[in-house]
C-alpha cells in the first residue's frame, strides 16, 4: 500500500472529491481512453499483488501499452476540458515513468514494490480528472479505497489513543458511507450487473462486520474485520474499478 498523506490534507481531498455533485459526468475521448487504460491497469496492479512474476510481466506490459497509445493519441493534441489543462502533459508523462519504474521492479522480481509502485497511477489520473472537473466511478472507488487505508494503516494506532474505539467508529462510519455511494453513484449499467451488485454487497457486508463489531467493543474482532476489508474491494476494483 502506498504512503498516505496526514490525515487533514486526506479529509480535503475527500471533501474535494465528494462535494463535487455538480461537476460534469459525461465523458469526452480524452476521459473514454484513461477508462480504456485503466482497464489492463487494474489487471496489472491485482497481478504485481500476487506471486506469479509471469503474470504480472505480462499484465504489466499490456498496461503499458494501453498507456502509451493514448499519450500518442492524444499527447499533442488533447480534447476539451484538458485541452486547457497546463499539467496534462506532465501528468501523461509522469504516468509513463511509474509504469517504467514498475516494470523494472516487476523484472527485478519486487512484486511488491511494483504494486506500491503502481498505485501512484490511479492517484495521478484522478488528480487529472479532478483538474478538470469529470467525475467517473473510479473517483468513487478511489475514495473508499482511500478512507479503507485509513483503517488499514491506521487502525492500530487509532484504537490506542484515548477513546480509540470511538475514534475508530467515526472513521468507519466515513467508510460506510463511501461504501453505499459505490451503489448510488454507479452508472446504470453496472447497478443492473448481477456480478457488480453481488461484490458491491460483499463490500458493504465487510463495512458491516467492522461496525458491528464497534459497537461491541469487541477489539480482537475489530482487527479482524479490519483485516478482511481488502478482499472484497480488491475483487471489485479487480473488475469494475
Amino acid at each position: 500500500m502506498r504512503k498516505l498523506l496526514p490525515l487533514a490534507l486526506r479529509v480535503i481531498s475527500l471533501a474535494s472529491l465528494l462535494g463535487c455533485g455538480s461537476w460534469a459526468q459525461a465523458a469526452d475521448p480524452v476521459t473514454d481512453a484513461m477508462q480504456a487504460a485503466n482497464a489492463p491497469y487494474r489487471l496489472a496492479l491485482y497481478k504485481t499483488n500476487s506471486q506469479s512474476q509471469t503474470e504480472a510481466l505480462q499484465a504489466l506490459m499490456q498496461a503499458q501499452q494501453a498507456w502509451d497509445k493514448l499519450r500518442t493519441q492524444f499527447g499533442t493534441q488533447p480534447s476539451a476540458p484538458y485541452d486547457r489543462d497546463p499539467a496534462f502533459t506532465t501528468s501523461l508523462a509522469a504516468i509513463t515513468k511509474v509504469y517504467d519504474q514498475a516494470l523494472a521492479e516487476v523484472h527485478a522480481n519486487q512484486l511488491s514494490t511494483a504494486h506500491n509502485t503502481l498505485e501512484a497511477v490511479r492517484d495521478i489520473m484522478a488528480n487529472m480528472r479532478q483538474r478538470n472537473q469529470i467525475v467517473v466511478f473510479s473517483d468513487h472507488m478511489n475514495a473508499y479505497h482511500s478512507q479503507m487505508e485509513v483503517l488499514m494503516l491506521e487502525g492500530n494506532t487509532i484504537m490506542a489513543q484515548p477513546k480509540g474505539l470511538q475514534l475508530l467508529t467515526a472513521q468507519t462510519g466515513a467508510l460506510s458511507y463511501l461504501a453505499k455511494r459505490l451503489s448510488t453513484q454507479a452508472p446504470e449499467t453496472l447497478r443492473k450487473n448481477t456480478e457488480f451488485t453481488t461484490l458491491v454487497e460483499t463490500v458493504n457486508q465487510s463495512v458491516s462486520r467492522l461496525e458491528a463489531a464497534l459497537l461491541e467493543q469487541d477489539t480482537t474482532a475489530v482487527k479482524d474485520a479490519i483485516s478482511k476489508l481488502k478482499g472484497p474491494y480488491s475483487k471489485l476494483f479487480a473488475k469494475f474499478g
